[in-house]
């Protein structure tokens, strides 16, 4: 067994566990990283950025059948899903081989194999030849993510899909039956709904999105079934069988056995921590029931100089939240005064059609924190550059404390908001209050007057609203 030193040791190379083994090695650390597969996680490979691609595709087929009220004579697009499958892989390749050549510009190792800890300051790496690769260190950080969580009776296979099988298929399925209308469910049924699939969702909560703020998911349903996507709610699926050339899915609708046929099953309720097998007992880290580490807020795990990031910990299961501890786990390795996670406003974004983002707190949630709190609101049917994009539906709400106007949380629902959010974070996370925002003289046109008008309009303010008549 061949046997490498270095100070830090990151198991995984996805969002979190690369971002935090560059900011080691710009912080001074000697840094190997430990990665089976390629390089970029779950998130580059078959997750955030495949599913964007794809969804972008299929919002690309949208637009052509709408050409007509612009004034074009659009013939209806052909799909050659080779091509389309290809174009998003090529996006993967660059984005991975861009982190590869990030790592090697910081002189970062690459042992590629599957890590498991043997102690506090070793770590065994059995090789793709099947040798072994022993790396003794000081500080090791545990980001070995997350992976699709399955259901009894619905293995993945041939048939039952996970997300990574739905991003790459060889046959463009004629119908798809979704189990679960969550993030993943909603964002690739209606991609496929889009390039022409039929698309049935069945959800065991009382609406699609669960935890999400049901004035957002109105607009997102009213399009999915515009779209043609049938959604049950309070369903389940029981059990599934071959029939013909697809299957056959039993369901309870509602209380009720229904039939299905599809070609293929996207499995999609959820996903697990990826914690067993790779010797967390011999440092004396112990998962939860659910899988997950208990971390503190330097991402610290109970074992002095074993870390831990990303999908493992508790909280949202974002590449973001996931990038953020990897550099506060860096920070703290490395000694920073005061370096800490502060999570208190991590933004969502959904991809769905039109998109969903939001930031800070619910109304739900002040409620149950008995905070006094005041609510402002405005439509991107009154918004300009909504209307020359053909995309009028959806709304942004902002949340204030009624006391001192600062704002506490912003949900928005319609055209580009997963990037119009991060102007709400930066309002939290700095303490704004909402007549800061209102005041802050906004582009026209774009799409950020929605925001800025919502601000006002909490305030009984906002001139491009109706008021009631007196």
């Amino acid at each position: 067994m061949s046997t490498i030193k270095t100070d830090v040791v990151v198991l995984g190379a996805g969002p979190a566990g690369y971002v935090c083994a560059i900011r080691a090695a710009d912080l001074g650390k000697q840094v190997v990283v430990v990665e089976s597969d390629n390089l970029g996680g779950t998130c580059l490979n078959w997750g955030c950025i495949p599913s964007k691609a794809l969804i972008q595709a299929g919002h690309f087929a949208e637009q052509c059948r709408h050409a007509a009220e612009m004034g074009f004579t659009v013939q209806t697009p052909t799909l050659d899903l080779g091509k389309m499958i290809a174009w998003k892989d090529s996006i993967v390749k660059k984005l991975t081989g861009g982190v590869g050549m990030l790592l090697k510009n910081r002189k970062i190792e690459w042992v590629k194999g599957r890590g498991v800890i043997k102690g506090p300051n070793l770590v065994e790496v059995k090789n793709a030849d099947g040798s072994l690769t022993g790396i003794q260190c000081t500080e090791i950080v545990i980001a070995s993510g997350s992976e699709p969580a399955p259901i009894p009776g619905f293995e993945f296979g041939e048939f039952v899909w996970s997300s990574t099988e739905a991003l790459s298929p060889k046959i463009l399925p004629k119908k798809l039956f979704v189990i679960g209308g969550g993030v993943i469910g909603m964002e690739l049924g209606m991609f496929y709904a889009q390039i022409g699939t039929e698309v049935t969702v069945v959800e065991f909560m009382d609406q699609i999105l669960p935890g999400t703020d049901p004035d957002l998911v109105k607009v997102v349903e009213r399009r999915a079934k515009k779209a043609g996507i049938k959604i049950h709610l309070k369903s389940a699926a029981k059990e599934w069988k071959k029939k013909g050339a697809g299957v056959e899915v039993i369901a309870e609708v509602q209380g009720q056995r229904q039939s299905f046929e599809a070609d293929a099953i996207l499995l999609t309720v959820g996903r697990k921590p990826v914690t067993s097998g790779i010797g967390l007992e011999s440092v004396g880290v112990k998962p939860d029931a659910r899988g997950f580490i208990t971390v503190d807020m330097q991402c610290s795990t109970k074992t002095p100089h074993v870390w831990a990031i990303g999908d493992v910990t508790h909280g949202p299961m974002l590449a973001h939240k996931g990038s953020a501890q990897g550099l506060v786990a860096a920070g703290a390795i490395n000694r920073q005064p005061g370096i800490a996670q502060d999570f208190a406003c991590v933004p969502a974004v959904i991809f769905t059609d039109p998109e969903i983002a939001w930031t800070g707190l619910t109304e739900a949630q002040c409620k149950e924190k008995g905070i006094d709190y005041k609510v402002g609101r405005f439509n991107f049917g009154a918004n300009g550059r909504a209307m020359s994009l053909l995309q009028t539906e959806g709304l942004i709400k902002v949340i204030a404390d009624a006391k001192d106007d600062r704002v506490l949380g912003v949900h928005m629902v319609g055209p580009n908001v997963t990037d119009l959010i991060t102007e709400a974070s930066l309002a939290i996370e700095a303490g704004l209050t909402v007549e800061d925002v209102a005041m802050t003289i906004h582009p026209h046109p774009t799409l950020s007057e929605v925001f800025m008008e919502a601000c006002e309009d909490l305030h009984g303010m906002s001139p491009h609203a109706m008021r009631a008549k007196k």
